[in-house]
């Protein structure tokens, strides 16, 4: 027994170690770099932008995420088109009541979101209507900012997105915003999303044109419009839950080669979204969880068994063993060093760190729970929409 659990200590620190090491620097969190000002005033004439919001049953959060695009300093063209999706709660008021409270309807247009055809998932399907609108209104656009209701971006937000852009020559920015991270279960629960995330998807190797591995945040993503046109439109992803990295994959992995794109971790655009409960952040995994695994049963049991031995082995081993542990002392301590760089980017105590463990036995369970909901027919759910395939489907 005392072999085995050695044995699996071991295993825990050389994945560690790999980690640290080889994949990405995941764990370094460097927010997106603020492009100079000498840089802004050379840019002579600055491109058209519109910003497309879908929105379901947004009321308590739109009206501000509203606000914070209305008043944004850009110097180009810019308009915002918020597509209600068949919201019950006023939705749509909300959004004309933000820009009529600043004195700026006119750069506000609200359309209604037409019935969701078979085929395609809720979000993608509303943006798509948003796409549409904006050339049947005739409005300049060459770049699309695709956010969501309960996103607030700082005055200089869309500056910042298509400075880097046109410097960088990206076809996609995008910005992991700063999730809020107020109350006990978002302090405990919310810093791992991202690292996982991050984990999953490094952003060095997302910012790499020569790397395959793309991805991006939902919440704040800027793209040029022929390169999304060349990429499909938003037909391309017409189905995917997971819309924000299914449109990365098309941006980056367009024709021959690999297009720059880039994702960091955002210094000043937040989530308004609140996750006062355990329950709120549970659903928010659950959701998309086993879309992640593609609905393979084999992955989600190597997820699990390889969840198991880098993060709950380690500081179970460790406390039984004793000293005879180290391997597992050590491989506690390396993912507390990883993991305290997100935890100072949420403004937590690095004495979070040794919890990491029990944060991830939620998110084992948040994944087997989405796995349990795509077995029963209500995969995907959101907004009270069922949006995940049907079994075998």
């Amino acid at each position: 027994m005392i072999v085995a659990l050695f044995g699996v200590s071991l295993l825990s620190l050389v994945i560690w170690c790999v980690l640290l090491f080889a994949r990405g620097g995941f764990w370094r969190t460097r927010c997106a770099p603020s492009v100079p000002k000498d840089r802004i005033d050379a840019i002579a004439a600055w491109p058209a932008v519109v910003a497309v919001v879908p929105a379901r049953n947004e009321a308590d959060v739109i009206g501000p995420a509203v606000t914070s695009l209305l008043e944004q300093d850009y110097a180009g063209a810019f308009h915002v088109i918020v597509v209600d999706d068949h919201s019950t709660d006023g939705t749509a008021d909300c959004a004309r009541a933000a820009s009529l409270a600043l004195g700026r309807p006119e750069r506000l247009t609200v359309i209604q979101a037409e019935a969701l055809p078979s085929g395609w998932s809720g979000k993608v399907w509303a943006q798509s209507q948003g796409v549409a609108a904006i050339a049947s209104r005739g409005l300049p656009s060459d770049f699309l900012l695709l956010t969501d209701a309960d996103i607030g971006h700082p005055a200089d937000a869309v500056t910042q997105l298509v400075a880097r852009a046109t410097s960088e020559r990206r076809d996609l920015v995008s910005l992991m915003v700063r999730l809020r991270c107020d109350s006990i279960w978002e302090k405990a629960l919310i810093p791992a999303f991202v690292f996982f995330f991050a984990k999953l998807y490094p952003f060095a190797w997302v910012n790499d044109p020569r790397n395959k591995t793309a991805a991006a945040a939902g919440g704040c993503m800027l793209v040029r419009r022929d390169a999304l046109e060349e990429a499909g439109g938003m037909e391309s992803i017409r189905a995917a839950l997971i819309d924000d990295c299914s449109l990365a994959a098309r941006i980056k992995h367009r024709g021959q080669g690999g297009h720059p794109i880039s994702l960091d971790v955002a210094a000043r655009s937040r989530s308004l979204r609140p996750y006062d409960g355990p329950g709120e952040i549970w659903n928010m995994i659950a959701r998309t969880a086993f879309t992640q695994l593609r609905y393979s049963p084999w992955l989600l049991i190597g997820t699990l068994i390889g969840m198991t031995v880098i993060y709950l082995a380690p500081p179970i081993v460790a406390l039984v063993l004793g000293p005879l542990g180290w391997p597992a002392w050590l491989a506690w301590g390396a993912m507390c060093c990883a993991y305290a760089p997100m935890l100072r980017y949420y403004g937590r105590s690095p004495l979070w760190a040794p919890a990491l463990p029990l944060v991830a036995l939620f998110y084992v369970g948040a994944t087997l729970a989405s796995a349990v909901r795509y077995w029963r027919g209500k995969g995907g759910q959101w907004k009270a929409r069922v949006q995940a395939p049907a079994q075998g489907g």
